[in-house]
C-alpha cells in the first residue's frame, strides 16, 4: 500500500487496514473509520454538486462533533481548503473571515441558523448553507439551505478529485496586529511533515486513544485528528465541561481510558492545582503532550510527581510552521526555569539571527528563523506581511524556500536545545491561544467614547497571561459596558479580564502612551 499524500488520504488507508476500528468518539456517540470515510465521501460528492471544487475555501462554523469531523474530511475529499470558524466569535469577525478568502459555502449546523442573518448583514460572502445535523431551517434572502438528508442521497464510494500534496488543505486564522484576524495557508504536504513525524516519535497505534481538546480553528487540532487517524487510532472529543473544570478533565481522562493527553499547559496546570490527581490514578494514560505556552516548571513538576510512568513532551511551533521544535522531558530543571522547546523535528531546520544579522552563537540571544517543508505557503490575500515574514535564508543564498521568522527570541545551549525568551513584538499567548494586544486595542477604539486606550499582558501562572485594558473617556463607561462592546468584535478568550476607566493615559517625554507605566500598574493591581 502506498503512503498516502493527503490528509484525507490518511483516513481513506486506515479504513481499509481497520474499518470497523472506532475513528472518532463524541460523548455516547461514535464513528468507525468505514462509518467516517463513507460520510465524508458522501459530503464530498454533494459539495462538488453545489459547485465546489479544487481550491475553493469551505468554512466550518460547527461545534466540534462527530460532524464537524466529517465535514472537514468532505472538504478535503472534493479537493477543497476547510477554514475552521470560531463557533462563539462575533458574528462580525466571522464573516470578515468568510469574505477575506471569499467562501460562498458553510458547513454548520441548525443550531446556528439565528446568526445567518447577522453574518450576512457584516458582510459574509456565503451564498449556500449545508446544514450537517436537522432538517432545513429559515434561510435569509439570498441563501441557500440545504437539508442534511441530502447527505445520505450521494455515493459512499470516493470522489475522484485529482488533489495533490501542494494543494490547500485548511486556512487557520489568527491574531493579527492590524486589528483584523489573518489566515495561514497550509497544504497537505505542510501538515503531512508534522503529522508524519508525531505519529511516530510517539508510537501512535489502533489501540490508543487520542484525546481532542483543542477547537478545530487552534493548530493543536492537526495533531489530535490526523496522527491519530494515520495511526488509525480513536479520536476522543474532549466536551466544554472538561475543558473549563479540571476534575472533570481528570474523570474524563480516566473515564475514556485516553492513552495520549495533548493540550495547552494551562489546563494541565490547573489539573495539577484543582483537579485531584492521586496516585495511579490515570492508568490508561502513558503520553502528555502540551504547546502553546509556557508551561510553569512548577505545576510540571508536581505532575511528573503524581504521574512518574507518563511521558512528558513539550511541541513548540506557531501556526505558520506546525511544530517545530520538541523537547522530551526527562528531568526537570531546578528552580523556576521553564523546560527548553528543544531541537528541530525531523527534516526541518532551525537556527536563530542576532539583531546584527548574525547566526547566533551559542549561548547568544537571537530570533528563531525556521524552514522545511512545514512552513506556510503564506497569508492569504497578503502579499505585504507574507513578504515580511517569509524570507530568503539569510545564510545560503542558494536555498529555493523561505525561512519563516517567529518573532520568538530564543538561546541555544550547549547541548543543541533552544531556549524560549519571550516575544520581540506584542504578541502574547494566553490559555495558549496567540493573541496581537493590538486587535483587542483596535476593538476597544471602535467605541465612539474611548479617546484612547491601550491593553497589557498580567503574567499568570496558571494561563500564561491575564489581560488587562485601560481605557480613557470623558463620560461614564462601565466594565460591563466595554466588556459587551468587545464582544462583538473579537473572541471570548481575547476579551480584557479587568477595564480601569481613565481620565487620560499616562505619557512617555515623546509623548507616547507610557505602556511601562502601564504595565507596572497592572502588576500592582491598579
Amino acid at each position: 500500500m502506498t503512503t498516502p499524500h493527503t490528509l484525507h488520504g490518511l483516513l481513506q488507508d486506515s479504513a481499509v487496514r481497520g474499518p470497523e476500528r472506532t475513528a472518532v468518539v463524541d460523548g455516547g456517540r461514535s464513528l468507525t473509520y468505514r462509518d467516517l470515510d463513507e460520510q465524508s465521501n458522501q459530503l464530498a460528492h454533494l459539495l462538488g454538486d453545489l459547485g465546489v471544487g479544487r481550491g475553493d475555501r469551505v468554512g466550518l462554523f460547527l461545534n466540534k462533533s462527530l460532524e464537524s469531523v466529517v465535514a472537514l474530511y468532505g472538504v478535503l475529499k472534493v479537493g477543497g481548503a476547510y477554514v475552521p470558524l470560531d463557533p462563539r466569535a462575533p458574528a462580525s469577525r466571522v464573516a470578515y473571515i468568510t469574505a477575506n478568502c471569499d467562501i460562498r459555502c458553510l458547513l454548520t449546523g441548525v443550531e446556528k441558523a439565528a446568526a445567518w442573518p447577522d453574518l450576512l448583514a457584516s458582510g459574509s460572502t456565503i451564498t449556500t448553507v449545508v446544514l450537517m445535523n436537522g432538517a432545513a431551517a429559515e434561510a435569509p434572502p439570498g441563501l441557500q439551505v440545504v437539508a442534511r438528508d441530502e447527505l445520505d442521497q450521494r455515493p459512499v464510494t470516493p470522489p475522484v478529485v485529482p488533489v495533490i500534496d501542494l494543494d490547500l488543505a485548511y486556512i487557520l486564522y489568527t491574531s493579527g496586529s492590524t486589528g483584523v484576524p489573518k489566515g495561514v495557508k497550509l497544504s497537505h504536504l505542510n501538515a503531512l511533515g508534522f503529522v508524519r513525524w508525531a505519529a511516530d516519535a510517539f508510537g501512535v497505534q489502533p489501540e490508543d486513544r487520542v484525546s481532542s481538546h483543542a477547537p478545530l480553528h487552534f493548530d493543536l487540532s492537526i495533531f489530535d485528528l490526523f496522527s491519530a487517524h494515520l495511526g488509525g487510532a480513536s479520536v476522543v472529543l474532549v466536551p466544554q465541561k472538561a475543558s473549563t473544570f479540571p476534575i472533570e478533565a481528570v474523570r474524563f481522562i480516566r473515564d475514556n481510558e485516553i492513552t495520549i493527553w495533548y493540550s495547552v499547559p494551562s489546563i494541565l496546570s490547573m489539573m495539577v492545582e484543582r483537579g485531584g490527581i492521586g496516585d495511579g490514578d490515570l492508568p490508561s494514560l502513558r503520553t502528555i503532550l502540551f504547546a502553546g505556552e509556557v508551561f510553569p516548571t512548577k505545576y510540571l513538576r508536581r505532575l511528573m510527581e503524581l504521574l512518574p510512568a507518563v511521558r512528558f513532551a513539550n511541541l513548540y511551533g506557531p501556526t505558520e510552521t506546525n511544530v517545530c521544535t520538541w523537547h522530551d522531558v526527562t528531568s526537570i530543571p531546578e528552580g523556576d526555569d521553564p523546560v527548553p522547546i528543544g531541537q528541530a523535528i525531523e527534516n526541518v531546520e532551525v537556527f536563530a539571527v542576532t539583531s546584527e544579522g548574525r547566526r547566533a552563537a551559542v549561548g547568544e540571544v537571537g530570533e528563531l528563523y525556521v524552514r522545511g517543508t512545514t512552513v506556510m505557503n503564506g497569508y492569504w490575500g497578503d502579499a505585504e506581511r507574507t513578504a515580511q515574514t517569509l524570507v530568503a535564508h539569510p545564510f545560503d543564498p542558494e536555498a529555493a524556500d523561505r525561512a519563516y521568522r517567529t518573532g520568538d527570541l530564543v538561546k541555544e545551549a550547549a547541548d543543541g536545545a533552544y531556549e524560549f525568551l519571550g516575544r520581540r513584538d506584542a504578541q502574547i499567548k494566553s490559555r495558549g491561544y496567540r493573541i496581537e494586544l493590538g486587535d483587542i486595542e483596535s476593538a476597544l477604539n471602535a467605541h465612539s467614547e474611548v479617546l484612547e486606550c491601550a491593553v497589557i499582558a498580567i503574567p499568570d501562572d496558571l494561563i500564561t497571561n491575564r489581560i488587562k485594558a485601560f481605557v480613557a473617556t470623558n463620560v461614564a463607561l462601565a466594565a460591563r459596558d466595554l466588556a459587551a462592546f468587545c464582544a462583538e468584535r473579537v473572541p471570548a478568550y481575547m476579551i480584557p479580564e479587568t477595564f480601569s476607566i481613565l481620565d487620560a493615559l499616562p505619557k512617555t517625554s515623546t509623548g507616547k502612551i507610557d505602556r511601562q507605566a502601564l504595565q507596572q500598574a497592572g502588576s500592582d493591581g491598579a
